[in-house]
């Protein structure tokens, strides 16, 4: 049986980590939905410095757990003078992981999108920059909506990461609420709850908007 006085005595717990969490989701959402754009159309350039470039990052981030780049924001820094807070270490990580998984995304959408529209593009002056961002990157991105959208709900779940770093989000609240209370299953189920009120709306959203997107195409 859930124990509801957990919700109830703990719940400003639960909402300041809640409210974190969001931040931290939105935080690392934008950004990294902007660094895997960039990072996206490196893969594609034409220059074979940044295509190297852009795929050491993919390969590397992709290929390490979340954790260790979290780390290093928070550990690794330090030993070069700058120290970050629990908050913008986990944040950041946090960006800088979802990212790759977001131009392996973008990247196949930009691939989708037929040649012929950046050919016809270029032939009537617009430069390389100009053809990606008012031709072919809002078409690339209508395709991978639903990737995308699976990254975002993911990117929430693993915003639990900042917890290891003290980055007071809502698993950092859940534990100190279980080790005061040694009630550790309702503690996490209402924690569970709180992650759904993130993810659920969203997961609905993007479905919806997947739909509106095929009916328009």
């Amino acid at each position: 049986m859930l124990d509801f006085s957990i919700l109830t005595e703990h719940f400003p717990d639960y909402m300041e980590g809640f409210l974190n969490t969001v931040k931290a989701s939105v935080f690392a959402l934008i950004g990294s939905f902007i660094l895997g754009t960039v990072i996206a159309v490196m893969r594609i350039s034409g220059f074979k410095i940044l295509r190297a470039l852009g795929t050491a990052y993919v390969e590397f981030i992709r290929n390490i757990p979340i954790l260790i780049v979290v780390l290093f924001f928070f550990l690794g820094l330090p030993s070069l003078g700058l120290r970050l807070d629990g908050f913008t270490a986990g944040t950041l990580g946090l960006t800088v992981y979802t990212a790759a998984f977001i131009a392996e995304a973008i990247r196949a959408g930009i691939l989708s999108v037929p040649q012929g529209q950046s050919e016809a593009a270029r032939s009537s002056g617009m430069t390389y920059m100009q053809t990606m961002l008012h031709v072919v990157l809002p078409q690339a991105i209508k395709l991978v909506i639903p990737p995308l959208s699976n990254q975002f709900i993911n990117l929430i779940k693993n915003s639990s990461v900042l917890t290891i770093v003290a980055g007071l989000d809502l698993m950092y609240f859940a534990d100190i609420i279980s080790s005061d209370t040694y009630v550790t299953f309702s503690t996490y189920i209402f924690a569970a709850v709180f992650y759904l009120v993130l993810t659920l709306p969203l997961s609905f959203a993007a479905l919806a908007l997947e739909k509106r997107l095929a009916r328009s195409a």
